[in-house]
């Protein structure tokens, strides 16, 4: 899977599973953008860690719900490398709580992120993939914006979002030669999931058949090929990466 010569823009790559996805994309060939909305800091050790394995890459911040911060970040991209191949859209935020006591403010927050981020980055990708007549892109949803969980309504139902518009837009794009997926991962060990109790931490692994929690290098592998030339004929499709968590 050499991904030589490619221009990789992945949001959210500051950590987690973004930063995952960036080192393997970086570890393939490809030169690698990872936006970052607050973490500079993050953002720099995730460029330094992609030049550590022998990779290239440079940060860029931008904050996706924002449309003419992303359309500047794109143009600029694009001035300095003339292309965009691949765009990974991982970027999300959550605010779980119940129903009754969700706030206007929070509902707007993740929505603004994790969909509208979505619709912002690849309208801006598009224009120069649509041009090269060439583009990967891949979409990061959840596992529960299949399955749905308690106190989890808006994020769910963003991450399910995802989904709809990522077919909708494989079908559009698919005359150009672009491929758009889904990777949907399951229960992921991250920093967002690390302060979890561990009383609701057993409670998902019983719910596991493989018995096992996943890491961001799983999501990240799923990726890569997504973004290689061995899934040229896969597109609009949902790749569940959760352990048998949904089937």
């Amino acid at each position: 899977m050499i991904l030589n010569d490619k221009i990789a823009l992945v949001t959210g790559a500051s950590r987690g599973i973004g930063r995952a996805i960036a080192l393997s994309l970086a570890k393939a060939g490809a030169f690698v953008y990872v936006n970052y909305s607050a973490s500079a800091d993050e953002a720099d050790k995730t460029v330094s860690l992609i030049e550590e394995q022998g990779g290239r890459g440079q940060k860029t911040g931008f904050n996706v719900a924002t449309p003419a911060d992303v359309e500047g970040a794109v143009q600029t991209i694009l001035d300095e490398k003339g292309k965009i191949d691949i765009l990974v859209n991982n970027a999300g935020i959550a605010r779980d709580t119940l129903l009754m006591r969700l706030k206007e403010e929070d509902l707007d927050a993740v929505f603004a992120v994790n969909l509208k981020g979505i619709f912002h980055c690849t309208r801006a990708v598009i224009k120069s993939m649509i041009k090269n007549r060439q583009g990967k892109i891949v979409n990061i949803s959840s596992v529960v914006g299949e399955m749905g969980n308690a106190g989890q309504s808006v994020y769910s139902a963003t991450k399910a979002g995802i989904i709809g518009f990522t077919r909708s837009v494989a079908r559009e794009l698919a005359p150009r030669g672009i491929t758009a997926n889904v990777v949907s991962p399951g229960f992921i060990i991250t920093e967002m999931t690390e302060g979890l109790p561990d009383s609701v931490r057993e409670a998902y692994l019983k719910d596991i058949p493989l018995g096992r929690f996943g890491g961001p290098d799983d999501i990240a592998s799923m990726v890569l090929f997504l973004c290689s030339d061995q899934s040229s004929y896969v597109t609009g499709q949902v790749f569940r990466v959760n352990g048998g968590m949904y089937m």
